[in-house]
């Protein structure tokens, strides 16, 4: 293992610049290829480099300018527990979930429960075979929520792969009972049309309400038909979860053609998502506020009635962001961080040829008050460590780091590794820790590494892609009275108030 105290900086370009100017051009105006996130329904593929790319990363490990293969850096105020690797379900690890002693990881080939009670040997307690992409997991309650967005033959968690031009086939939210820790028990479907890529739960007292986000409608799809500017809301009672069902569809993005309202991407704006639906939503229930992260738009909307979703803003970057894939709110509601999938989770983007401003981090200032509030851009934030030419890398799912006056959040950037970086200064934001891991691979372009990092109750949990479950303690001055913030239950994507 390599501590290194300072950021790592290029004592000289990795890949051709060709090969560079190249991968820069087709991220600029591809079509929908690269628009599409996050791997697909089978295991992430890699992609051949050139020999001369090969070379270069080579000679740039041999150099210790980068880690070297599977090799583990962070900075000196970040320690590395643990790792637990992937067992009964070798699919893409995804998202994560909390409650009490107990943390959920989302895999494509189902979940897996931890008890982490002792954060530095989390022990498994249950793995649940339920195929189906991205598996995108949350809890609340005695409830467990997965996300199905590949079409699949039925429902069940035995199903099988089968066209989305097929009538039958099926997309949409599982439901389980997690009452028992080492049982889940399977108590519910609902289909939702053109599945449910992310989900975020919207908990009240009797019921759950679901906002569905889902995208990329075709005429040949039956369930999936044009224009899909909206969301699904499905209202699940708690105690008969069996009865959950959609609600309504708001549209988010209104406007009159076969096409919505939302952004036309290319060639209107080239290289930017035209917008179909939305990939993330983040509510903060306490404020009555959701952010959207739709593709082509950026939006801010009022939850005050949860089954109607009113959005006050939106925003677009066409000059710098090609795909809005998340939201996080500062903890005072004043803030917005949007992050751009430049790639799709495919591409290697995080190198100087690429640059500081896409695949990056959008800060946001809220301003104004009631639904006259507006989205004002700041700053970006990118990890400032290039990465190889073979290391699929850009801005992922992060959470905040509960500190009273301060914004700071933990993130993950695929084989960027985990940084936690302060933007209490919209303007100037700055890491200030990293954790990461050298290529897996020298020879192709591989997506691994970490799909969210959330902080939970005084630790860092990060699913790695490719490597498994990884805790992570962080101690530094200016994090550390977090730790005396404790959660019942966290859903990263439903923001709590940390100091209510």
């Amino acid at each position: 293992m390599i501590l290194l105290k300072e950021s790592r900086t290029r004592r000289r370009r990795l890949g051709v610049a060709a090969a560079a100017a190249g991968l820069l051009a087709a991220l600029l105006t591809a079509g929908p290829a690269v628009a599409t996130p996050d791997p697909g329904d089978g295991p992430p593929a890699g992609k051949g480099v050139s020999k001369s790319t090969e070379a270069e990363v080579k000679a740039a490990i041999a150099d210790g300018e980068i880690p070297g293969q599977d090799e583990i850096v962070h900075s000196d105020n970040i320690e590395h527990l643990v790792n637990i690797p992937k067992d009964a379900l070798p699919g893409t690890n995804s998202d994560l979930a909390f409650q009490g002693r107990y943390a959920f990881s989302g895999n494509y080939d189902g979940f897996r429960i931890f008890d982490i009670s002792n954060p530095k040997a989390p022990k498994t307690v249950a793995q649940v075979l339920c195929p189906g992409s991205q598996n995108d997991i949350s809890v609340s309650g005695n409830l467990l929520f997965l996300s199905t967005d590949s079409s699949r033959s039925d429902s069940s968690c035995s199903s099988t792969t089968q066209p989305a031009t097929e009538k039958s086939s099926w997309e949409g939210m599982k439901v389980f009972d997690i009452s028992d820790k080492t049982n889940p028990k399977y108590v519910a479907a609902v289909e939702t049309a053109c599945g449910s890529h992310t989900h975020t739960l919207v908990p009240e007292r009797r019921n759950v309400y679901l906002y569905v986000s889902s995208y990329s409608p075709s005429a040949t799809y039956p369930d999936c038909q044009p224009p899909h500017d909206g969301i699904s809301v499905i209202k699940v009672p708690r105690n008969a979860p069996e009865k959950a069902a959609v609600v309504d569809f708001p549209v988010l993005f209104p406007g009159e053609g076969p096409d919505g309202g939302g952004n036309p991407g290319s060639p209107t704006n080239p290289g930017v998502s035209k917008t179909t639906g939305c990939h993330d939503i983040t509510v903060l229930p306490s404020k009555d506020l959701a952010a959207g992260a739709c593709m082509g738009d950026g939006i801010l909307f009022s939850i005050k009635d949860p089954e109607n979703p009113k959005v006050i803003d939106r925003v677009q970057d066409n000059v710098n962001f090609a795909f809005w894939h998340s939201a996080t709110f500062n903890q005072n509601a004043n803030k917005v961080v949007f992050t751009d999938e430049l790639g799709g989770g495919g591409a290697a983007t995080c190198n100087a040829e690429i640059g500081p401003n896409r695949g990056a981090d959008g800060i946001y200032d809220i301003v104004g008050k009631g639904d006259k509030r507006k989205l004002v851009f700041r700053s970006y934030f990118k990890i400032p460590r290039h990465q190889a030419d073979v290391e699929v890398c850009v801005a992922h799912n992060g959470s905040l780091i509960p500190v009273k006056g301060k914004d700071i959040m933990v993130q993950a950037w695929y084989q960027g590794g985990v940084s936690v970086w302060d933007f209490t200064n919209s303007s100037r934001p700055k890491e200030i820790g990293y954790f990461e891991r050298g290529p897996v691979t020298t020879e192709r372009l591989t997506t691994a590494g970490p799909w969210s990092a959330y902080y939970y109750n005084g630790y860092i949990y990060s699913n790695d892609i490719a490597k498994g479950f990884d805790v992570l303690k962080l101690s530094d001055r200016r994090t550390d009275p977090a730790k005396k913030v404790r959660l019942g239950e966290l859903n990263v994507q439903t923001q709590p108030d940390y100091f209510d």
